[in-house]
This record gives structure tokens, sequence and C-alpha cells, in this order.
């Protein structure tokens, strides 16, 4: 936990101080830049608190892969997840040793999700140090594959808000290589470029509430549809659902962007984007209180609540501002060590 501590403190002072240092953009008045040389240095600590581990979640059994089976092109499975083993044998003929794989998708995990908070988000420290405290770059070094896919899709935030559906498509088709489930991605391009708190949004709200309600009957209808894939072994996973307070803690910032959703547009005209790919993240969310594993869902979704929590301050009147910042802080802290 000192290491935890530590790198807390220090990607949060480094990102502060690289923000009080930025400058505004010219294209949007009200969003901050923050200074490259602070930001790297902070993106630099997570990348090496992540990359030198070797006891994280199932970090030891991808280093133990790693280390005792040769990945060939004859030993890859072109019909599953074989970007990720592509990578493992481009990695081998460097070195064997595993520390190696998990440096490099530490470093490409982390580079890419920082960079987009980095374009994206008002207070670029608000959004790492909520990345650590909520727990997401905890998970980023249990679910490797899965988060390395996530943050590939994280980095195509710009081809969503921009229409660009062609590179946005060769994008999911890339991270579909190192994680199957990311093609979820690909419908859910149609429903979160639609305008935020459209009828779209109030009609996923309902569906999760019916799915919690019919939960038994939508398993049984989802592992049906999948169960002559590899994914089918989930029918298994037992392991509970998800707490309602990490479900709290996810709705609050969609609240927050609801009740000031005039200021917010006014302040981030292409935020629909971000609001609706928050409002995922609550939904699948909901719906992992039946069964964690649809928590896993959500790591596509939860980054994005990363920049929505950055802007939330600014919805406030100025005199305000600084008590909901340090009440983030606060919050998030807590919320973390439950």
């Amino acid at each position: 936990m000192t290491v935890f501590y530590l790198n807390l403190t220090l990607v949060y002072a480094l990102s502060l101080f690289a923000r009080y240092i930025g400058k505004q953009t010219e294209l949007i008045p009200a969003q901050f830049y923050a200074n490259k040389f602070f930001a790297f240095l902070a993106l630099t600590t997570l990348v090496l608190v992540s990359g030198l581990r070797n006891n994280v979640g199932d970090t030891y059994y991808y280093m133990h892969s790693y280390r005792e089976f040769d990945i060939t092109w004859e030993t890859i499975d072109f019909t599953g997840d074989f970007g990720f083993n592509i990578l493992q044998m481009l990695l081998q003929q460097v070195s064997r040793d595993p520390q190696i794989m998990i440096l490099t998708t530490a470093v490409l995990t982390n580079i890419l999700i920082g960079m987009t908070l980095y374009h994206y988000s008002r207070m670029f420290e608000l959004s790492l140090y909520v990345y650590i405290t909520i727990g997401y770059f905890l998970v980023s070094m249990n679910g490797i594959r899965q988060y390395l896919a996530a943050a590939i899709i994280f980095a195509a935030t710009k081809f969503i808000i921009n229409g660009d559906f062609k590179k946005y498509l060769l994008v999911v088709l890339l991270a579909s290589t190192i994680h199957q489930t990311a093609l979820i991605l690909i419908p859910i391009y149609f429903v979160v470029r639609r305008p935020a708190w459209s009828k779209t949004t109030y009609l996923l709200l309902f569906l999760s509430i019916i799915i919690v309600s019919g939960f038994n009957e939508f398993m049984n209808l989802l592992f049906t549809a999948i169960e002559d894939t590899k994914y089918g072994e989930y029918k298994d996973f037992q392991e509970g659902g998800a707490s309602t307070l990490r479900v709290g803690v996810a709705f609050v910032p969609i609240i927050l962007a609801f009740i000031g959703r005039d200021k917010l547009k006014e302040l981030f005209p292409k935020s629909d984007v971000i609001v609706n790919m928050s409002l995922l993240s609550v939904v699948f969310m909901i719906i992992s209180t039946q069964n964690w594993i649809f928590a896993r869902f959500s790591i596509y979704f939860g980054l994005y609540q990363l920049i929505l929590v950055s802007w939330i301050v600014k919805l406030f009147v100025e005199k305000d501002q600084r008590l909901i910042y340090y009440g983030i802080l606060v919050c998030y802290y807590v919320s973390d060590r439950k």
C-alpha cells in the first residue's frame, strides 16, 4: 500500500503542477492544456509502477505463460485474440524475461489513456487522481488484455466525436484482436453520437432496470448466444455482484452533468459522446450488481467518466468550485478505501 500512496501523491502533484503552468486552448477557451513535460512525468510514474510489478492480480499467470511457452506464427490461433499473441511473439525475440511484456503493456495502456485525458480533460490532475482512486489503474494491472483493448479504443475518442466511422471501425477491429469483447463498441458508436439526454438516454436507463429485474432470464438468453465461444465459460462465473457504493460513485457525475447540462454544453460543446459513454458505464454497473462479470464491460466506458469528472467542477459558480474540487478528492479517496 505504501507504493500505492506514493504513486497517488506523486502523480497528483506532478499533474497538478502541469495544469498550473499550462495554457488555455484557442479552440475551446474553457479547456486547459497541461504542461507537456510535467504531464509526461506524471504518466511516467504510472508506467513505472505498473510496468515493474510482478504480483498484482493475474500478472503472475501472464508472466508464467510468457516464460514457459514459445509463441510462433504456427502456434497462434488467428480465430481468437491473436493480436496479443503477436505482441508477445515479437517481444520474445527481444527477451524471454516476462517483465518486458508487463512493461510494454503498461506503457501502451497508460500512455494511450493519459494522452486522451490530456486532450479532453478540463483538470488533468483530477482525471488522473480519479483514475487511481476509483480503482481503474489497479484493474489495468489485472485484466491486462482487456484494459489494453479499452485504452486503444479510448484513444480513438476523436474519431467518435468527429463522426469518422471508418477510422473508428479500424481501431475497434484492432482492439478486438487483443480482446474480442471490444467488438461491442461497433454498434455503440451509433448510440453515443446521439445528443445527450435524448430519448435514447432514458431508454438505456430503463433497459438496465428491466434487465436487473429479469436478470435470470437475461442471463439465459445471453449465454445461449455465446455458448459456442470461449466466453461461454463465463456462465459458471460466480463472484457475486458489484457493490451499490460503486454504482453510486459512478452515478454522481452523471447526475451533476444532467443538472448542469446547459452549462456543460456551453463549456464543452462536444461533450455528448463523453456523457453518453459515462452513462453506459453506469448502465453496466447497475447490471453488474447482479453479477460482477458485467463490470468487465464497463471497462470500455468507465474511462470516459474520468473526463466527465474533470468538467464537473466548472459547472458550479466560481465561489463554490474550490469546495466541489476538494469534495471530489475526498469522496473518491474514501470510496477507494471501501
